[in-house]
C-alpha cells in the first residue's frame, strides 16, 4: 500500500540517537552510525521523531510500506520491557550482578615495565560501585539503587577525563552506555530505573560530540516521564579532556 512514513537522509544524519528516543514504536534504530528505519510496519507517519533530528534529517514521504501493525509494535515493547525487568545474566559470569564495598586504601602494586604498562605505588583505587554497569546490562530493580546518586556517563569519558573516578564516580552508582554504538531506546530503562528506585540525585557526564546528545536527551526524558522531581546535573567533557561546563 502506499502511505506515509518516515525518510532519513543519512548524509545529514549526525547519529545523536535523538529520534531513536523519540520514536515510541520503536521503528527506528542506529546502524554504524546513522539513524535508520527498521521497520516500515513500525512507523506510523505521526512523526514524533521530526521535531527531535538537530539536523534536519528526517522528512515524510509517500511510498509503497507495510502497513502500520500496533499490534507488532505492543507486542516489541512489552517484549522490551520483560527484558530489561529481568537481570541480563543468561549464563555469562561477566554479567553476574556484584557490589563492591570501597575503601580509602590506595593500590601499592607495581609492574615490571616489561609487562608493557606500570601501575604507580599510589595508584588510587577505582571507584565503581557495582557490576554490571552497561546501561544494557543492569537490572532495573538492582539493590544498589536504592537510595543512590546516580551517575549516567558516556562510555568515552572515562578515557577522555583523567580523574573520572575521583570526580565523578565516587559516592555514586555508574552506569555508562552510547547512543551511537548501542541499538536501544535508553529512556525507556533510565525512566524505569528513576522511577522503580528511590534516586538521590542524577548527573550525566557526556563528551562534547554530537552523538552523545542522544545519552543526555534520554536521561533528560527519563527524568521527565518519572514524574520526579530529583536535582540533576549536566557536566560536558572535551575530547582533549576538559571540563567544558
Amino acid at each position: 500500500m502506499i502511505r506515509r512514513v518516515i525518510h532519513i537522509d543519512e548524509d545529514k544524519c549526525n547519529g545523536c540517537g535523538a529520534c531513536v528516543t523519540a520514536c515510541h514504536e520503536g521503528a527506528i534504530g542506529l546502524v554504524d552510525g546513522k539513524a535508520r528505519l527498521m521497520r516500515d510496519d513500525y512507523c506510523d507517519g505521526l512523526g514524533d521523531c521530526l521535531p527531535q533530528c538537530p539536523t534536519g534529517a528526517i522528512s515524510f514521504v509517500e511510498r509503497e510500506a507495510a502497513a502500520y501493525d500496533e499490534a507488532a509494535v505492543l507486542a516489541n515493547k512489552a517484549a522490551k520491557e520483560q527484558a530489561a525487568a529481568k537481570p541480563h545474566f543468561s549464563g555469562c559470569p561477566g554479567s553476574m550482578m556484584r557490589q563492591f564495598n570501597r575503601n580509602s586504601q590506595v593500590n601499592a602494586k607495581t609492574e615490571d615495565s616489561a609487562a608493557g604498562y606500570t601501575v604507580s605505588p599510589v595508584a588510587p583505587e577505582s571507584q565503581l560501585a557495582q557490576w554490571p554497569c552497561q546501561i544494557k546490562l543492569v537490572p532495573v530493580n538492582a539493590p544498589y539503587f536504592d537510595g543512590a546518586k546516580l551517575l549516567i556517563a558516556a562510555d568515552c569519558t572515562a578515557y577522555a577525563y583523567a580523574n573520572m573516578h575521583q570526580d565523578f564516580m565516587k559516592g555514586r552508582i555508574t552506569i555508562i552506555g552510547c547512543p551511537k554504538l548501542d541499538d536501544v531506546d535508553y529512556s525507556e530503562k533510565l525512566t524505569q530505573i528513576i522511577s522503580n528506585n528511590n534516586i538521590q540525585s542524577v548527573t550525566i557526564v557526556r563528551m562534547e560530540v554530537p552523538c552523545c546528545g542522544g545519552l543526555e536527551y534520554a536521561a533528560r526524558t527519563a527524568l521527565q516521564n518519572s514524574g520526579k522531581f530529583i536535582p540533576w546535573q549536566v557536566v560536558t567533557i572535551s575530547t582533549d579532556g576538559k571540563i567544558l561546563d
